[in-house]
């Protein structure tokens, strides 16, 4: 005579595995960066060329809608630049907004409206109208001053040259990069990067 056996639905117990997920989980969420929304975010024209810009001692013009945007790499140089267009322009910054700007993305405002700027929160400063642009006129040539001053505190803080990226949206028109362009090599800087976008390329 057979004996049936009788047969139970096995169980697993799951718990370990839900401990490693929720552990990686909390893991890549504390590990992450958010990424700061841009003031000025351009559509860069493509290109297959790969190099890599420098992650130090690089100053980034930002060129759209005809407004121009300057950033800087590094806290101690970008601390430098603005003491220094301060005393140029007769405007004192506090240590408060000092540190502040040290951690700011790129600028785009004339230096009477700067302090306004860092007192505003990061989701205020990328907002449409907030930030028209760093003069760059004839009469009134800011933009200028920023790459001159930049290049005096990046020998002092890092002693090293800066270098100078252009990143300038597809759609723009080209005397808008020019003028730019002129300001560099009205300042003996004949060598700089143009930010591209990726694509694939041509079979």
């Amino acid at each position: 005579m057979a004996i049936k056996m009788s047969k139970k639905a096995a169980s697993i117990d799951m718990t370990a595995m839900c401990d490693v997920a929720f552990l990686l989980l909390t893991f890549f969420i504390l590990t992450a960066t958010a990424k700061i929304p841009e003031a000025l975010p351009v559509d860069t024209p493509a290109s297959t060329v790969q190099s890599k810009l420098p992650d130090s001692d690089l100053a980034t013009i930002t060129v759209g809608k005809g407004k121009v945007f300057f950033d800087l790499k590094g806290r101690e140089v970008r601390k430098r630049t603005l003491e220094l267009m301060g005393q140029k322009y007769g405007v004192a910054f506090t240590e408060d907004e000092s540190s502040k700007f040290a951690l700011m993305e790129g600028i785009g405002v004339p230096i009477s409206n700067l302090k306004q700027l860092i007192s505003m929160k990061t989701a205020e400063r990328s907002k449409e109208g907030v930030q028209p642009g760093v003069p760059k006129d004839s009469l009134d040539n800011q933009l200028k001053e920023w790459i001159y001053n930049a290049r005096i505190a990046n020998i002092e803080v890092d002693d090293k040259e800066l270098q100078f990226a252009i990143k300038g949206d597809a759609k723009e028109e080209y005397p808008s990069i020019k003028k730019v362009m002129d300001i560099l090599q009205d300042q003996k800087i004949n060598s700089f990067n143009l930010v591209t976008g990726l694509r694939a390329k041509d079979k």
